[in-house]
């Protein structure tokens, strides 16, 4: 159905119909806000409750239990949460608030610019009315004139007593009167067929296009409210996906909580390393009390069990030995505050390891960061000495010594901690291999142990590396395809090739095909030969076995007597 047609007389009606669907499609907008608003507390708070139960915390602070972890995990979880909460709210205010209030404002400018035709339409079809009623009203008028007219010709020309020229007058006053009625006729007859005209053009083509465009505006306005209808919910259905993926995440973390690795972990926190403690003796203190016959009282341990027990020996001190047991038993009352040593050999032995090793590879983090930066301030030392307009090579000198200093100190304070961790531990014949070991102890990746928890790596190779780290990073080459001869020439040499370097594996490699070499991820091999251009280096393993390598696997460090080579 057509608003022009079935509606054509419907104008106020239709205005307020329009104005009413515009504030209906404001007041949904204003719903999408609060909505919106809702969304943004609720993601809001939901982070302040995080936040809240999440603190920070120190290293040594950082939860280990199972249910700890999932906890955090849980939070976590409902950070991301939060997050898609966000987005649902910012998704509504772009694509549905500021969508419905950018569309409300054009459809006022629409609506507004329809109706000024409609009323423009309306107020022509009423001046041509009022047009025609005008040459309608002169018509009559002019007509009762001609009538009053011929009535006064008629009566002065039957009036025998009226002269000639009065009966002329009247007669060319009648004929006056009747052209100008015969004008108004004409003139009347032309307004109302104008208006006529008019009329028809307003009611069959100015009014219904109007209302045509109304009636499409309206049509698009309930078309847009459904599809913000739409829009609204696919917002929400969007982020489903991500929100199962964190309630999974939640029943994941509740999952791996594990008692009996949480009790685990509170005998490794608090295992102290001692022994229980054993039967206490009994202490006889009747033994020098003199006994006589009269006395009539027979001794209650035998004097041959005495003489087994220790004779006359000195007897211990029961407050001494009581005292050695209060201090063993300190689980079962008031733990004695004993001060904080530096060898940590107030704790318990367990504890104390775990301290010590700690402390080792701190302070073995520490002794890397000092290599890394001796070797930067050598390098730019040698960048000095080749270009001398760039800087002072003297100027980096006393820089160089102290960092020096400080290996020197770390390193003591690394054999100093391994010590004390080999007395722990029981292992005091390798504590001489061990210190051997520690001079290169840097060298090392992190995270490569000694089986007694210390860093160890190749004597030599600390006072022979380049200042530089020369990272090398080509595409990954394709698998070799060498003569097995020229490998069995090159491998069965008597002379092995000297040293120019060594370099850690930054991923592992198989070594499938002939003539490449097998190496584990952080492993640590010598360079006897440098990549030629093919993107294989040859490599030597500290047992001896030789073979080619990726040059994009590993991170190499040549000598410096060697880089020109």
């Amino acid at each position: 159905m057509s608003w022009g047609t079935e509606l054509w007389d419907q104008f106020e009606n239709l205005d307020r119909h329009t104005q009413w669907g515009i504030d209906f499609l404001e007041r949904y907008a204003k719903f999408v806000k609060e909505r919106l608003e809702i969304e943004q507390n609720y993601a809001k708070q939901l982070r302040n409750l995080v936040k809240k139960y999440c603190p920070k915390r120190s290293k040594d602070e950082e939860p280990r239990f199972t249910s700890c972890l999932s906890f955090y995990s849980i939070l976590n979880e409902l950070n991301d949460y939060a997050g898609q909460r966000e987005v649902v709210a910012e998704e509504m205010g772009h694509k549905v608030y500021g969508e419905l209030m950018r569309y409300s404002q054009d459809l006022k400018a629409e609506r507004k610019h329809h109706l000024q035709e409609g009323r423009k339409a309306q107020q022509y079809l009423d001046q041509c009315w009022k047009q025609m009623d005008n040459s309608k009203k002169k018509f009559e008028r002019e007509c009762k004139e001609a009538e009053k007219s011929q009535l006064s010709y008629e009566r002065l020309d039957n009036d025998i007593n009226a002269t000639k020229s009065e009966v002329e007058k009247a007669k060319s006053q009648f004929y006056l009167r009747t052209h100008m009625a015969d004008e108004s006729k004409n003139e009347y007859a032309a307004q109302l067929q104008n208006f006529n005209g008019e009329q028809w053009k307003h009611f069959n083509n100015a009014i219904p296009h109007i209302f045509k465009n109304l009636q499409d505006m309206d049509e698009r306005r309930t078309v847009k409210l459904g599809e913000t209808y739409r829009s609204f919910a696919e917002v929400e259905r969007r982020v489903v996906p991500i929100i199962s993926k964190c309630l999974e995440g939640m029943v994941s973390a509740a999952k791996a909580v594990d008692e009996r690795k949480d009790s685990v972990i509170v005998v490794e926190s608090f295992k102290s390393g001692f022994e229980p403690p054993g039967d206490f003796p009994f202490e006889d203190f009747s033994q020098n009390l003199s006994r006589t016959g009269s006395d009539g009282t027979i001794s209650s341990t035998p004097k041959g069990d005495r003489d087994k027990e220790g004779g006359p020996g000195p007897r211990p001190d029961p407050k001494h030995s009581m005292g050695k047991a209060k201090n063993k038993l300190w689980l079962f009352g008031k733990k004695p505050k004993a001060p904080s040593l530096e060898d940590f050999s107030h704790l318990p032995p367990e504890q104390r390891r775990k301290r010590l090793q700690q402390r080792i590879d701190e302070l073995s983090k520490e002794l890397q960061k000092e290599v890394d930066q001796r070797d930067a301030l050598n390098k730019m030392k040698d960048v000095y000495e080749k270009n001398p307009q760039m800087g002072d090579p003297s100027s980096l000198q006393p820089k160089i010594s102290e960092t020096m200093c400080n290996m020197e100190k770390l390193r003591s304070e690394i054999h100093k901690n391994e010590s004390w961790l080999s007395e722990v531990e029981g292992k005091q014949s390798s504590r001489g291999d061990r210190r051997h070991s520690a001079d290169n102890h840097h060298h090392t990746p992190q995270g490569r142990e000694s089986p007694e928890g210390s860093y160890t790596d190749d004597t030599n190779q600390e006072h022979q590396r380049a200042p530089p780290h020369h990272h090398s990073s080509p595409p990954q080459p394709g698998p070799p395809n060498p003569d097995a001869h020229e490998f069995d020439d090159e491998f069965d040499d008597d002379d092995p090739l000297p040293v120019i370097g060594h370099c850690k594996a930054l991923y592992s490699f198989d070594g499938q095909n002939e003539g490449t070499l097998v190496m584990a991820e952080d492993e640590v091999l010598y360079i006897i030969e440098q990549d030629k251009g093919d993107g294989w280096t040859r490599a030597r393993k500290q047992g001896g076995e030789e073979g080619y390598v990726p040059t994009s696997y590993v991170e190499i460090t040549l000598e410096k007597n060697s880089k020109g080579s």
